[in-house]
């Protein structure tokens, strides 16, 4: 899908208690809004806070018109509250935007900008101190050398096109792993220079339990973007590996115990473990194919309805 400037943008702001940042971030937008040449709209999503987040934000609609707002009732993450913004969003360019005003809407304009240059998505690269620099370097060059991507920062802001979500299944906390699924589906992916504020009200969400998560999610989105691609090529090969070896022990075992007549009852239990292994490894393989196989058709049936729904639209 080809954009061009006059194409609304939808800014998607996901809010956990942030009441103290809803009425100057609505104010900071509508003056960017003011001086930009390009058309947005903000959809504010309530996370199911705890305190007068929601309050401020029907406060900001009744003040300003290019306001839509959702509420959760209760918090249900970052992930599902960009979910809930996307259904919402009327725009053919979203905009991801926290509402903690550590990135500021003047800087959005910017962040689009590569989109009308043939970009499918462009991703924000912190420019700043900030209290989790060492932690976001590490995951940051890993997820490089795991993903072969160039981009320097997968965490940051995002704008991309409607359209790049349309084959791409974000699970809980995937939001992070958005970049990397773009990139598999050959989206063209680009980056931005944004500043990084300290926050102002309100506290971090960032817990250290969001590390050893983080690590496991990066292996899950890897397995997804190569093993299950191919599985049994996977399980196969280790399979195979296991096989052989337990062949050419089992052949050391009969030689040991009719040539030269030693039993050595060891050996016969590493047999049994490594063919047992290598029988196991190609079933987990067998009913991965299967398993992948019915992801994909599930795949082309939602690209299928998508396309009916877009001629419908049409």
């Amino acid at each position: 899908m080809s954009v061009k400037q006059n194409n609304l943008i939808s800014v998607i702001v996901p809010a956990f208690n942030e009441e103290g940042n809803i009425a100057e971030f609505c104010r900071q937008f509508a003056e960017m809004t003011a001086k930009s040449k390009l058309r947005f709209e903000l959809v504010l999503i309530d996370d199911g806070s705890g305190d007068g987040t929601y309050d401020k934000i029907v406060e900001a609609a009744n003040t300003y018109s290019f306001i839509k707002y959702r509420r959760h009732p209760y918090n249900l993450g970052l992930t599902e509250g960009l979910q809930t913004g996307f259904a919402a969003a009327a725009g053919d360019i979203y905009v991801f935007y926290p509402a903690d005003l550590q990135y500021l809407p003047e800087d959005i304009p910017a962040l689009v900008e590569p989109i009308f240059h043939g970009a499918d998505l462009v991703t924000g690269w912190k420019q700043g101190k900030y209290k989790k620099r060492f932690v976001s370097t590490i995951y940051n060059y890993l997820s490089r050398k795991i993903f072969n991507l160039k981009v320097h920062d997968l965490n940051a802001v995002k704008a991309f096109k409607a359209d790049v979500l349309k084959n791409i299944f974000l699970r809980r906390d995937w939001h992070r792993y958005l970049v990397v699924l773009a990139a598999d589906k050959g989206h063209q992916i680009a980056e931005v220079k944004i500043p990084l504020y300290e926050r102002k009200w309100g506290k971090s969400k960032f817990s250290v339990w969001r590390i050893p998560i983080g690590v496991l999610d990066m292996l899950a989105v890897k397995a997804q973007l190569s093993l299950l691609k191919k599985p049994l090529l996977f399980f196969g090969l280790f399979g195979s590996i296991a096989l052989i070896l337990g062949g050419l022990v089992g052949i050391i075992a009969l030689y040991l115990r009719y040539v030269q007549n030693e039993g050595f009852r060891p050996l016969l239990y590493l047999v049994l473990l490594l063919i047992g292994t290598g029988l196991s490894l190609f079933i987990l393989g067998f009913l991965a194919e299967g398993l992948a196989a019915v992801r994909e058709e599930l795949a082309a049936m939602r690209k299928k309805l998508d396309n009916i729904d877009d001629n419908i639209k049409k």
